[in-house]
């Protein structure tokens, strides 16, 4: 049959579709399918399959094969035209645009498209943006057709022509390997599928270099490594390609000569970098070192002592005081932001200029509401220079001490940032639990400023009186040390033992959205649910689509917009999961969906204590839905109420002991976990290896 599509209504992870639809003999109907993968409302397809009764929703289409066919009839060239898929065309000029051309629409806008300006509201300007957005539709749907043939997701599409344009079916054929690294969703072994459907021999050097590097991209974004080991490198890479150990160690020869990677000598063994990776780390480590033996700028006169500080926290205030790089580390209730703001008031009682900075804009307002003081995220301090990939030429940030809180977060190349936009003379305090997640991006800076032991650091461990009695510091402890957290838990903490892992992300999502806020008199947007995992039934993916459709369902009378798999709807919680210096956001924030315009296919996002910011419809891989988070992006941020499923599906591969410790530390007043028992021990007792970095090796032998 021919139907439109009116809604789209469910997405899955591996493209299984459930539309609602419409056709001249079925008003309405519900299809499914993983054939109907990419389609958006408004398209008309062609559709071939089979009715079916669904045990749980009833009469559906089960689609087997799909087809997208130009709308032919007046209501279907409308409801096309007004769905957003043509940039410059909202309902109502559909509505206008119809009405003047009646079912020759569609052959106008693409035959002579200059008669759109008989229709009242189109100018030139309007006409030619209508023109292009038609043209690239087009273009979208055969790139669709391309990638289906290979086997790919036909979702993959609009992503490649948005880095590509007009290219993106050449470079599709003549050179996939690409697009690894620059179209999301484009990994190894899709690039390579195709490359070798297009002719490319296995033992091509463009196949083999694409391999190599994309090890060590993949151990640098999986694992945080700023580089591998070259028996590892090359062990990989012939896994990956079935292919001899020469071949390959060949290729890696010319990849270094064509200084793509670096190969160096590391405690006496061969190691591979990216050519990126290994100027960020020896940049930071030249800048480290610059800072850490310039002479202090800090003017010390009419320093006190603090009667309120214990001997640890004393020590720690004189170590800031008199080293221009130092670390301060503890665990929760230990005092460190109190001995900040004592820090903080010393220097500028002795008239300096201090900084209070963190990496993301939650870390920072917590780290302001907590010592009473100003405090912004390091982005915005550095934002004398606005281009991540830059390094500053001279340095925009002058103050006598800056403070650095949630310093764990920092990464390879935020770290370098920072250091290098400090003057010589000024102080440096990185302050962090060195227990927690190591960053998101490669490089584990904080750690790796530990393991260098002529670095200055204060370690405080007293926990104060106001925090003792608080089960999430109790638990915090008690795994931290290897043990299982006091069972089934209370004052702050508790564990409710489940086995079943869908029983859990169901009672997750009662929790968070019927009985704490029932309980404790609260909306359920001060609950946040973390998870330690992405897939499965109780991961991020699927908890965040429960929690969605619990917290904010779809309505006829809320915009919506689908993005792949992911529904986009005004009222939504999302949070930007990259930096974004034109639009002054940051990863790791979050805001609030205002508003969704089809016309002109914009998403107009309220960040937290921020301002109104828009993505387009082709960047809303750069947001993620915020009901379910994992653990790593919550990471500088505390919230009131922490709900998490604690389940080993898949082996449990991310559940670590610091990842729980993490977890149960990013919560204020409670934290619930649900799940396994068995998966608790795992993480309790499973330990992070260390990751690849070289910088102790660099500054502790630097001259």
């Amino acid at each position: 049959m021919e139907a439109s599509v009116e809604q789209l209504v469910y997405v899955r992870d591996d493209e299984y579709t459930v539309a609602r639809m419409a056709s001249e003999t079925e008003p309405g109907f519900v299809a499914a399918g993983r054939s109907l993968a990419g389609v958006q409302p408004g398209e008309t397809l062609k559709l071939v399959g089979e009715w079916h009764d669904h045990h749980r929703h009833g009469r559906r289409f089960e689609v087997s094969a799909c087809e997208r066919i130009v709308p032919s009839t007046i209501r279907a060239i409308q409801l096309y035209l007004g769905s957003g898929l043509i940039r410059g065309i909202g309902p109502r000029l559909a509505q206008a645009i119809v009405g003047h051309f009646g079912e020759q629409t569609l052959t106008v806008i693409d035959t002579d498209p200059s008669r759109l300006t008989e229709v009242i509201n189109i100018g030139p300007a309007r006409r030619t943006q209508i023109i292009e957005a038609w043209q690239d539709q087009k273009a979208i749907a055969e790139l669709m057709v391309v990638l289906q043939g290979f086997g790919l997701s036909p979702l993959l599409a609009a992503k490649i022509f948005q880095v590509y344009g007009k290219a993106a079916a050449e470079t599709l054929t003549t050179d996939p390997y690409q697009l690894i690294g620059r179209v999301r969703g484009i990994a190894f072994a899709s690039a390579d599928r195709i490359a070798l459907q297009c002719g490319i021999p296995e033992t091509s050097p463009l196949r083999v270099k694409a391999a190599l590097v994309d090890r060590l991209e993949a151990a640098a974004s999986g694992g945080g490594h700023c580089y591998l080991s070259k028996t590892a490198l090359i062990a990989q890479t012939v896994e990956l390609l079935e292919l001899d150990e020469d071949l390959v160690r060949e290729q890696l020869d010319a990849l270094t000569a064509e200084r793509r990677v670096v190969v160096e000598s590391i405690e006496g063994r061969p190691v591979v970098f990216l050519k990126e990776l290994h100027a960020r780390e020896v940049k930071l480590a030249e800048q480290l070192l610059r800072l850490w033996r310039a002479p202090s700028t800090l003017p010390l006169r009419g320093f006190s002592d603090d009667p309120g500080l214990d001997d640890d926290q004393r020590a720690a205030v004189t170590m800031a005081l008199t080293s221009t790089v130092s670390v301060l580390t503890g665990g929760p209730g230990c005092g460190k932001s109190h001995t900040v703001k004592v820090i903080a008031a010393t220097v500028r009682a002795m008239g300096g200029r201090v900084t209070l900075a963190a990496p993301t804009g939650k870390a920072a307002k917590r780290l302001s509401e907590l010592t009473g003081l100003p405090a912004m995220t390091i982005h915005r301090m550095l934002a004398h220079e606005p281009d991540p990939t830059v390094l500053f030429d001279q340095a925009p940030v002058q103050a006598d001490l800056v403070v650095v809180d949630e310093a764990s977060m920092l990464d390879l190349h935020l770290a370098t940032r920072l250091c290098t936009g400090l003057p010589s003379g000024s102080h440096l305090l990185l302050v962090g639990d060195s227990d927690q997640l190591p960053s998101i991006g490669p490089g584990s800076v904080l750690s790796d400023l530990l393991r260098v032991e002529d670095i200055p650091r204060v370690r405080l461990t007293h926990v104060f009186r106001q925090a003792s009695g608080s089960g999430i510091v109790q638990a915090a402890g008690q795994i931290r040390s290897g043990e299982l957290p006091f069972l089934p838990g209370g004052g702050g903490f508790w564990f409710e033992e489940l086995d079943d892992p869908s029983a859990v992300a169901d009672r997750v999502v009662h929790l968070a959205t019927e009985a704490i806020p029932r309980k404790q008199g609260i909306p359920a947007s001060q609950i946040q649910v973390l998870c330690p995992m992405r897939k499965g039934v109780a991961g991020t993916a699927e908890l965040g689509r429960l929690l969605q459709e619990r917290l904010n369902p779809y309505t006829s009378d809320k915009p919506e917009h689908w993005s792949g798999t992911r529904p986009f709807r005004v009222g939504d919680r999302v949070m930007p999961i990259r930096n974004n210096y034109d639009k002054g956001v940051f990863n790791g924030e979050t805001a609030t969906i205002t508003a969704i315009n089809h016309e002109d296919r914009l998403v107009e996002i309220l960040v937290d204590d921020g301002d109104p910011v828009t993505y387009g419809f082709d960047e809303l891989d750069d947001l993620t839905h915020a009901y379910a988070i994992s653990v790593h992006r919550s990471q500088g941020s505390e919230y009131p109420f922490v709900v998490a499923p604690i389940v080993a599906e898949s082996g449990g591969i991310m559940l670590r002991r610091r990842l729980l410790y993490t977890l149960v530390t990013r919560a204020k007043s409670w934290v619930v976990l649900v799940g396994q028992r068995k998966a608790l021990d795992l993480a309790v007792n499973r330990l992070d290896p260390r990751r690849n970095t070289a910088l102790p090796h660099r500054i502790a032998l630097a001259p």
